[in-house]
């Protein structure tokens, strides 16, 4: 797919997808898919999906990857009314990113989108980590795997931190549940899907723990670090939806905030990180604001000020946060 998928609008029985050249940012072709005897309702849902989807900051490649997924889907539907062959693939998935990149947001309009278009009956996500599948004794992991399995029928079984269940080595009960897992894959392919998700280096030596793994999952996403002026844009949404506002002064503050953490942190947690920002700020603009002997205005309460963003250092050297 030539160019970066910027936008995809539904309307009636037709899909446009709009691209955009990388090196001019300029829109360079429209291309559109007539879609046959497409259900209103159900054209409107998908195009919810898809509204959702193209809000989310970035993520291009991993935009790219959903849309071909669905126009295979939608052209298997056109060649089963004709009378042709149809293929079965597998849709369980690996997420390979660092926190704050987007993944559990992604997997929950990814099981919306596969209920829509008939790949699972129920849509929803059942999100799990390695507490939830480990048990205590023997036969225990087994058990609490084929719960959450059953728990997660029609929909999309979505396990955080996958590499964890390898941590403890050939004795862990944490390689039953993955052989439990594989079993699984084996007896119920349809109607139910599997998205392991975790960091980029420990999910490629993960997946080395079981020679069956890698096979088993066809669909792989990569979520890269957000950049700088993508986490501004991050931040920027962040605080309209909660009716707040930054102005030019507050958002060149964040940009060295954020730039800092970056440099400084090695497990850096992208949106995570912003929001955090962001939350921090509203409670700091609320402290300014209470020192203020006169009502604050509407202009006042929505607006973010530079002096509003304070590191972890600068809260700490506050005589009233000061450790003693």
């Amino acid at each position: 797919m030539s160019g970066s998928l910027r936008q995809i609008t539904i309307n009636d029985s037709r899909m446009n997808i709009t691209f955009k050249n990388q090196e001019e940012s300029a829109k360079i072709s429209d291309t559109a898919i007539e879609i046959s005897e497409a259900n209103s309702e159900q054209m409107e849902s998908i195009s919810h999906i898809f509204q959702e989807l193209n809000g989310l900051v970035g993520l291009d490649k991993v935009k790219d990857l959903i849309y071909e997924i669905y126009a295979f889907l939608q052209i298997e539907k056109l060649r089963k009314e004709m009378g042709l062959k149809v293929s079965s693939q597998s849709y369980h998935m690996l997420f390979k990113g660092n926190p704050g990149t987007g993944k559990t947001t992604v997997a929950r309009i990814v099981a919306k989108l596969f209920q829509k278009m008939g790949v699972l009956s129920k849509g929803h996500l059942v999100e799990v980590e390695r507490a939830d599948l480990v048990g205590e004794y023997i036969g225990h992991t087994a058990q609490k795997t084929r719960e959450l399995v059953k728990k997660a029928m029609g929909g999309i079984l979505f396990i955080d931190e996958a590499y964890s269940l390898a941590r403890g080595g050939e004795k862990d009960f944490g390689k039953e549940a993955v052989d439990s897992l594989v079993k699984v894959m084996e007896d119920r392919n349809d109607d139910f899907i599997i998205i392991l998700a975790g960091y980029p280096n420990e999910m490629d030596t993960f997946l080395e723990t079981n020679t069956g793994l890698p096979s088993r999952f066809p669909i792989k996403l990569d979520f890269q670090d957000y950049s700088i002026d993508e986490l501004t844009l991050i931040a920027d949404k962040m605080a309209r939806e909660r009716d707040y506002i930054m102005v030019p002064e507050t958002n060149r503050k964040l940009r060295e905030i954020i730039l800092d953490e970056k440099i400084n942190e090695i497990n850096f947690s992208n949106a995570r990180f912003v929001r955090n920002v962001i939350e921090k700020s509203i409670r700091q603009q609320a402290v300014r604001l209470m020192s203020k002997h006169a009502k604050p205005s509407k202009h006042d309460l929505m607006s973010i000020l530079p002096r509003d963003f304070i590191t972890d250092i600068e809260y700490n050297l506050k005589p009233e946060n000061a450790i003693s």
